[in-house]
């Protein structure tokens, strides 16, 4: 069996914001910096591969803390929120005619105006996990955890989801050929000894 976590990267100016970011090429603000940089991997994940999305936001993160560049993976990539993309969800909430609906209304098929469906991201993202040949880290974005945990727990992006994607903690799938298995209780990053 191989082991995946999971960890989404630091805050943005849009995050906190309310923005959607998708593939926008936008970093991490100054408190996130100085939050990650007093935090590591718990102990048994600082030797394992280390991935991340191409995005600033997620390689910054990676490097903050482990103390070493990550090999960045495209299939990480965050989802392409097409038209919506540097919006806030919730004026799109307010229109109407945006088309905009709550995650927990999307189905696997759901896509943005030119954009990627929760379906799209599976596609690219589970051929990745199966190449996998050692335990690995990847920070990388909500969308993504959000496809790789509802792989993994057989949530269909249908009602709440059974998870809670909170930062600075470690999300473990436990990867078999036939089978993924979501561990239970997310791993906390640990404060930095020094």
């Amino acid at each position: 069996m191989i082991r995946l976590a999971l960890l989404r990267h630091g805050h943005t100016s849009w995050n906190r914001q309310g923005r959607i970011q998708g593939r926008t090429d936008v970093p991490l603000d100054s408190d996130a910096v100085a939050q990650l940089s007093k935090l590591v991997l718990p102990a048994p994940w600082r030797n394992a591969q280390l991935c991340a999305s191409p995005l600033e936001r997620a390689r910054e993160t990676a490097r903050l803390i482990s103390g070493r560049a990550p090999r960045t993976e495209p299939a990480l990539m965050e989802m392409n929120w097409g038209e919506w993309e540097g919006k806030r969800g919730i004026d799109l909430q307010t229109d109407p005619a945006s088309g905009f609906r709550d995650i927990e209304q999307w189905g696997w098929s759901y896509c943005p105006p030119n954009g990627e469906s929760p379906a799209d991201l599976r596609e690219r993202l589970v051929p990745w996990v199966h190449a996998l040949a050692s335990d690995t880290v990847a920070v990388c974005h909500i969308g993504v955890m959000r496809v790789l945990l509802a792989h993994a727990s057989g949530w269909d992006f249908d009602g709440p989801a059974p998870f809670q994607i909170k930062r600075n903690r470690l999300y473990v799938l436990g990867i078999e050929a036939d089978s993924w298995a979501l561990q239970p209780s997310p791993l906390k990053l640990e404060a930095h000894s020094s």
